[in-house]
């Protein structure tokens, strides 16, 4: 919502829910509304490249990976703070998947606050400062990457792994 862009909270939904009827560039302007100015086309064609060639198409028309690239670029037009992401890797492939991971990376290194929500844990861990676990809602573990490659009971008995 408006509200919560304008609290400086980028969402990326699971569902990533872009305009399907609507070009690219025509999502990240309308979302480009509500920010501060942070974020241009421009900058996310860079962070983007795939997006390029693809400002002029219909959302609609887009892979799964390159709407959520979409999807991530609109919520940075907003010019967030926090850069909260559901469930970003399902249903992508893993070239897309390493796309999204080089981005997130480099927000991460720009000093991007990101909070991610994601079932694929070796993405999840190569990100993250934090890592909790959850089961059933309940938290199940907490500590760093370090600590989590080393957790291997955790792994075992909540990840399978």
């Amino acid at each position: 919502s408006p509200r919560i862009a304008r609290a400086g909270i980028g969402f990326v939904p699971e569902t990533r829910e872009v305009f399907t009827s609507l070009t690219v560039r025509e999502n990240l302007t309308l979302a480009g509304r509500i920010g501060r100015g942070d974020w241009t086309v421009a900058r996310l064609v860079a962070l983007f490249p795939n997006l390029a060639a693809r400002l002029n198409a219909p959302a609609g028309v887009l892979s799964g990976g390159e709407q959520q690239m979409l999807a991530l670029a609109r919520a940075l037009m907003t010019s967030p703070r926090l850069l909260l992401l559901d469930e970003p890797t399902e249903g992508l492939a893993a070239p897309m998947v390493a796309i999204l991971q080089a981005a997130l990376t480099a927000l991460k290194a720009d000093g991007m606050a990101i909070l991610l929500v994601e079932q694929n844990v070796g993405f999840a861990a190569a990100l993250a400062d934090r890592i909790k676990l959850l089961s059933r809602g309940v938290a199940v573990w907490d500590g760093g990457p370090a600590e989590f490659s080393g957790a291997s009971g955790a792994r075992r008995r909540y990840l399978g792994a």
